[in-house]
């Protein structure tokens, strides 16, 4: 092999490494700040990753919200009608939260099986629900029906 021919070797197989290490480090970068979504059935079956930051997904339920009235500590059931998780949230919750409605909240699961929510979200209308949360109601064949709007004349 002439010398050229080695040097233009050398210089493709660096090139190829050094495009696989990137490549490499960068998925390696994704996977650690993937966000997967989860209903409260999947979370109840174990599904959901331990200390790992995810999304979850359900109704609020009625009558569980119970607020400490010397902090921002709030505590919450989330439920997708099939399985219930408790949810810790310490901050200022969105105005269109209520008991009955539809949130995703991201967050961790601890060991003793309550999700540390760091950020909830509420649906911003009464029609409208963030897809995940619609499709794990569906699978559980509890999706709310659209209330009839009344129109006075």
């Amino acid at each position: 092999m002439n010398p050229k021919r080695k040097q233009r070797l050398l210089l493709v197989l660096f090139i190829v490494f050094g495009v696989s290490i990137a490549v490499g480090l960068t998925m390696y970068a994704l996977s650690q700040n993937i966000n997967l979504f989860y209903s409260p059935k999947q979370i109840v079956a174990g599904e959901a990753p331990v200390d790992t930051r995810i999304r979850a997904g359900g109704m609020v339920v009625d009558g569980s919200v119970k607020r400490d009235p010397n902090s921002l500590a709030v505590s919450f059931d989330m439920t997708d009608y099939e399985s219930t998780v408790t949810v810790q949230y310490t901050g200022i919750l969105p105005d269109l939260f209520r008991e009955g409605q539809g949130i995703v909240a991201q967050g961790k699961m601890d060991s003793s099986g309550i999700f540390q929510a760091v950020e909830v979200l509420a649906k911003h209308d009464e029609n409208y629900m963030p897809p995940e949360v619609a499709e794990a109601l569906e699978a559980a064949g509890k999706m709310p029906q659209p209330e009839a709007e009344v129109f006075n004349k």
